[in-house]
């Protein structure tokens, strides 16, 4: 049976050592890859996010598609983080530097959570099961 091994979530970023640093603060973890051109951190066993500068997107593009980096601030993607305690990552959010969107909230569908954005305007969303 053919089926999906493996998840990745890869965000085209205009400074990969300023998101590399963000994104190191934010999950509280090294990178497991850090070159020039990819940063990868493992969120599970077969799920990573990876952070691919604008100018490496770009190349593969070609002509086909805009640069990524004309989206530069315009939420493109949200990155919706499951958590234990919302609290304490929305308070360790607002010390790592991320910009706050929407405070901690009770939502329709269930869950509390509260919106951040990253450097480049990619929203990070951490939630918790009411």
């Amino acid at each position: 049976m053919n089926r999906i091994l493996h998840f990745e979530i890869i965000l085209y970023v205009a400074d990969q050592e300023i998101s590399c640093n963000f994104y190191q603060a934010i999950l509280r973890c090294a990178p497991s890859i850090h070159v020039q051109g990819m940063t990868e951190f493992m969120l599970f066993d077969n799920c990573k996010l990876g952070l691919m500068p604008n100018s490496g997107m770009a190349k593969i593009l070609s002509d086909k598609l805009p640069h990524p980096a004309m989206g530069f601030g315009i939420p493109r993607c949200e990155l919706y983080l499951l958590v234990n305690d919302v609290q304490f990552e929305f308070d360790h959010a607002l010390k790592s530097g991320a910009k706050l969107i929407s405070p901690i909230a009770d939502r329709n569908w269930g869950d509390k959570v509260c919106y951040f954005a990253d450097p480049d305007g990619h929203i990070i969303a951490f939630a918790e099961r009411m």
